[in-house]
């Protein structure tokens, strides 16, 4: 994976975290909130942002201590 597929799949990333984050508060204000989805997405959402992290980490040079 290159740097240029990296930063792709960072935006891509990026952007369906925050529609998951709109997703939630949209479902999470509904009466008769179904709470396995909402659980479902937030999971989503952090493991999402956990590649983000990872993902992240690649684009940073390793500096000698």
């Amino acid at each position: 994976m290159d740097i240029d597929d990296i930063k792709r799949r960072l935006i891509e990333l990026q952007i369906e975290h925050r529609d998951l984050d709109e997703a939630i508060d949209r479902l999470a204000q509904q009466a008769g909130v179904d709470e396995l989805k909402l659980r479902r997405l937030k999971k989503r959402k952090l493991q999402i942002k956990d590649l983000v992290s990872q993902l992240e980490m690649l684009l940073v040079p390793d500096i000698p201590a």
